[in-house]
């Protein structure tokens, strides 16, 4: 969608943010993209760039202007990334460990982002130069179900799916300790108030995290859960299960290496995180309506072959 689009204040509209109330006229766009098009000047009232917050009147008539997306500066790379399902509009990909999903904080190359712009033609632009496409992320040493946008249509739909948390995500976690066979975590969740890279659920106050499990199989004082994912912060599964006392194994930042040094060396969970090398995370299935046919889609992630390797090792496979 290009060009320049004339809107009216209608009756009721009056009072309303000016980005809600694009987001509303102008379903086509995604949320984000509509906030870039206000900070780079394409909206107005009255012949002057108005900002996101401001308030609509009656009587109003806003134009926006739609530039051709900008042709991203990422260069296409070919990185091996199964695809699970694909159609017109979106597509899962089966995003291996050790991959970070988009550019950002020094990292410019090797990413989903820029194996994507290998297979999908026409993705550069869709959401973002920087992310094109990105619906949510996955943490770069966990594996697994990926969706992405192909369409700004697709995004807008998936990105509203998501907020309304009509998106079943599971994972499988391999943690130490001894949890209960299951269990609900429902938290406030916000910045660790020490180590800014972690994030926490011992906090007095900030966004509500829910996160339910149970135990699929215990061994070696290790227990294998299949983790429910009900609202999507950052770092969330880790924190959480970390906060409770059964950290990842293999986690860095949230304690799981700590809790391995001190365990025998041919202790079988230290010996299976070792050779794990990674925090013990899989996102294992992803089920969502589809954003245009609302036909629901369900896509399962096989165990990569590392953690498959963990569970052998525990006597657990």
């Amino acid at each position: 969608m290009t060009g320049v689009v004339l809107l009216d204040v209608e009756p009721g509209e009056a009072g309303k943010r000016l980005d809600q109330l694009l987001a509303a006229r102008l379903p086509q766009l995604s949320r984000s993209r509509i906030q870039a098009l206000i900070d780079e000047g394409n909206v107005a009232v009255a012949g002057a760039s108005a900002k996101a917050s401001l308030r609509a009147k009656d009587g109003w008539r806003i134009e926006v202007r739609i530039p051709a997306p900008r042709k991203s500066k990422l260069v296409a790379e070919d990185i091996p990334l199964p695809i699970l399902y694909e159609d017109d509009h979106l597509l899962v990909v089966d995003k291996p460990a050790g991959i970070v999903v988009h550019p950002g904080a020094g990292v410019t190359s090797g990413t989903v982002v820029h194996g994507l712009l290998a297979k999908v033609r026409g993705l550069a632009g869709i959401g973002g130069e920087e992310r094109p496409g990105i619906v949510h992320r996955l943490d770069k040493d966990t594996s697994g179900c990926l969706v992405v946008a192909k369409t700004e249509p697709a995004l807008r739909g998936l990105q509203a799916s998501f907020k309304s948390r009509n998106v079943e995500k599971h994972y499988r976690a391999l943690v130490h300790g001894d949890p209960p066979a299951e269990q609900t975590l429902d938290t406030f969740f916000g910045r660790h108030p020490v180590d800014r890279k972690r994030f926490s659920s011992k906090v007095r106050e900030g966004r509500r995290a829910v996160t339910s499990f149970h135990v699929l199989a215990r061994a070696a004082s290790v227990a294998l859960l299949d983790v429910e994912l009900h609202t999507g912060r950052t770092h969330q599964i880790r924190a959480h299960l970390s906060d409770a006392g059964w950290p990842l194994l293999g986690d860095v930042l949230y304690g799981g290496v700590r809790r391995e040094a001190r365990l025998l060396r041919d202790d079988p969970a230290r010996v299976a995180a070792q050779a794990l090398g990674r925090q013990a995370l899989h996102a294992a299935t992803l089920a969502f309506p589809h954003p245009v046919t609302g036909v629901r889609i369900a896509c399962e992630a096989p165990l990569p072959d590392d953690f498959a390797l963990a569970l052998r090792m525990l006597g657990i496979a």
